[in-house]
């Protein structure tokens, strides 16, 4: 065998190492290109126009393919070749064999057209499946029913549409899926969407507080309110974390479950959380069995704060006997004129004849949230309109408006509930730290302070709508007021000690921790002590914090000073107020009301209270392209 063999004596022989080398090299040359056969040098097979005349074109890809014009099959790169194609073609279309070139040609330009049809088909479904998840949006946005897409915005969608662009334009809008069960699914879908986002934040978060409260709706269900305030992006979030029914007690072993459910079932970290927040109910904050103690079981570092909206309404509850009985008396007046139709009608005809600047009272009511102040001066200023309307009416406390001592105490009422509406007003609203409430609070008790110096001096500056009531009709402050004024001031100033007792003047380091003034606390361990003196002498960091608010300051420092900004983060994250979830209680009246009773609520309340945007073209891509979908 060998003769017929040419030897090179020269070559040596391959030994077992370059053997090895070899075989690998082999195996990462079959690799590549996809197949073994053809790409074994990573060959990439071309395209060619003769191929036409087997019945094949080609993809557009990196790696073409022969696309067969008459079946439509697509074959790999490694077929590009004409015996492979060939043998498709005879052994698929043996009875094309004797077609000319302009058939496959026509096949080919057919198959172009169905292909742009399909885009076009596939591109104005994925807008039209947008559009109804961007209307539906709105709609949870507004709380307005579910049905108002296919009655009203798809409607006068066409209208517009065929008025600026023309019928022809309208038409295409046909296809924007909005009725009502596919907004609820829409929205469902969101609402989802959401939740996971904000789950997956407050997972992330070093720590977080809660704010809860429970409510009726328009079913008497009650349902759970809750917020969560959170780090994330370097700074503080607050979003609406969950609403859920309480089917049965509202107790706290109740409340407890449910909040206890939603955190375990999502997987949340009870260790982080650092507050808690509510009214003072006894299931919310009962020292042996309330909802706080049992959070506290599981989440030892969470402190619980009283809403300080609450407190406040609690602090100006109380008030001189005399003064209550005017506060009441003004009440009945304004309920017998306004809480009846043809009595409101009749007063407002009365105040129009007589050129009165308002001609309607405002109702009153003991929620906290309508201003008092507002509703007492409103009254005084129609005075004389509902003295007459009482007297012609032979109302029983018409005569309290011609006595000059009732209007005084009337006029101070009206300035001083104004001035705690503006205290109420004050502490509304989102990132109210303890720093703000307790800012406040010093400067209500301030203000009061010198409303009794001036009292005592005669001067009524700062009692506008008294001052000018005794100018006009050239009065002298009544002695009985004059002790009244006192006696009501000083019990405030009492009451605000009272139930705001707080004193966070060894916390003021976070507060401004550049000042000369800053105390050390006592129990702070060596880091933190020097960490903070790090930042107290950080001229840079100074000039930062004048222009950042407080959480995002102590936020940025977490990764260089850790010790000292987690505690500074741990003292700002709880909330102060429950006011969130009174507002998320409002809008929770607006969208279940007797008309929508039996709305599944959570999906609709979460999308108009949040502040996260849904991730619709994520939604969007796991949804097949079609009209109905």
């Amino acid at each position: 065998m060998k003769k017929w063999l040419k030897l090179n004596s020269s070559i040596e022989p391959i030994t077992e190492t370059e053997s090895v080398e070899l075989k690998h090299k082999k195996k990462e040359n079959i690799n590549v290109g996809g197949t073994e056969d053809c790409t074994k040098q990573g060959i990439i097979r071309k395209y060619d126009e003769s191929y036409l005349s087997f019945g094949f074109t080609s993809t557009n890809d990196e790696k073409p393919k022969p696309h067969c014009v008459i079946c439509y099959e697509k074959l790999s790169n490694h077929s590009m070749k004409p015996s492979l194609l060939k043998r498709h073609f005879l052994t698929k279309h043996q009875e094309l064999n004797d077609k000319p070139i302009e058939f496959f040609s026509r096949k080919l330009k057919e198959l172009s057209s169905t292909q742009n049809s399909l885009n076009s088909f596939t591109a104005t479904n994925k807008n039209a499946l947008e559009a109804s998840y961007l209307v539906s949006l709105r709609i949870a946005k507004t709380g307005k029913p579910h049905s108002i897409g296919e009655t009203l915005i798809l409607p006068a969608a066409k209208d517009i549409i065929a008025s600026v662009l023309g019928p022809a334009a309208a038409t295409k809008i046909n296809i924007v899926s909005l009725s009502n069960d596919t907004v609820s699914r829409r929205i469902d879908e969101m609402a989802n969407d959401v939740k996971e986002e904000l789950i997956k934040n407050l997972k992330q978060s070093t720590y977080f507080a809660l704010q809860i409260d429970e409510s009726t709706d328009i079913t008497n269900f009650a349902q759970l309110l809750a917020y969560v305030r959170y780090e994330a992006e370097q700074s503080i979030k607050e979003e609406f974390l969950f609403c859920e029914s309480l089917s049965s007690h509202t107790t706290a072993n109740e409340i407890f479950k449910k909040i206890d459910e939603f955190v375990t079932i999502n997987k949340i970290n009870w260790q982080n959380c650092v507050g808690i927040c509510s009214d003072g109910a006894r299931a919310m904050t009962g020292k042996h069995g309330g909802v706080v103690t049992k959070i506290r079981e599981v989440a030892p570092h969470a402190k619980f704060t009283h809403c300080s909206i609450h407190r406040e309404a609690l602090a100006s509850k109380k008030m001189p006997s005399e003064l209550k009985t005017v506060l009441e008396q003004a009440v009945k007046v304004i309920n017998f004129i306004k809480a009846r139709a043809i009595n409101s009608r009749m007063f407002t005809i009365l105040c129009n004849e007589m050129g009165s600047e308002h001609n309607k009272l405002l109702l009153h009511s003991e929620v906290r949230w309508l201003s008092r102040g507002k509703v007492l001066v409103r009254l005084f200023e129609l005075r004389q309109e509902v003295q007459i309307y009482l007297a012609n009416s032979e109302f029983s406390l018409a005569y309290c408006f011609l006595d000059e001592l009732w209007l005084e105490r009337l006029a101070y009422l009206a300035d001083i509930f104004g001035k705690l509406n503006e205290l109420n007003s004050s502490l509304q609203g989102s990132s109210i730290t303890a720093f703000t409430v307790t800012d406040k609070i010093n400067a209500i008790v301030k203000k009061i302070e010198f409303m009794i110096t001036d009292l005592e001096k005669n001067r009524f500056e700062s009692f506008p709508t008294l001052e000018s009531f005794i100018t006009e009709n050239k009065l002298q402050l009544k002695k009985e007021l004059h002790l009244d004024i006192k006696n009501h001031c000083s019990q405030l100033i009492v009451n605000f000690r009272f139930y705001f007792p707080e004193n966070f003047e060894k916390d003021n380091w976070i507060r401004d921790p550049f000042s000369s003034t800053i105390v050390l606390p006592d129990d702070f361990s060596i880091q933190e002590r020097d960490q903070l003196i790090e930042i107290s002498y950080d001229s840079g960091l100074q000039n930062e914090f004048k222009n950042e608010n407080l959480f995002n300051f102590w936020l940025k420092r977490k990764d260089e000073f850790k010790l000292i900004s987690s505690k500074a983060i741990q003292f700002l994250m709880p909330f102060r107020t429950s006011y969130l979830c009174e507002t998320g209680f409002s809008a929770m009246l607006s969208i279940k009301n007797k008309y929508r009773s039996r709305l599944n609520l959570e999906p609709n309340l979460r999308l108009k209270l949040t502040k996260l945007n849904p991730n619709i073209k994520k939604l969007i891509s796991k949804k097949q392209i079609h009209p109905s979908h």
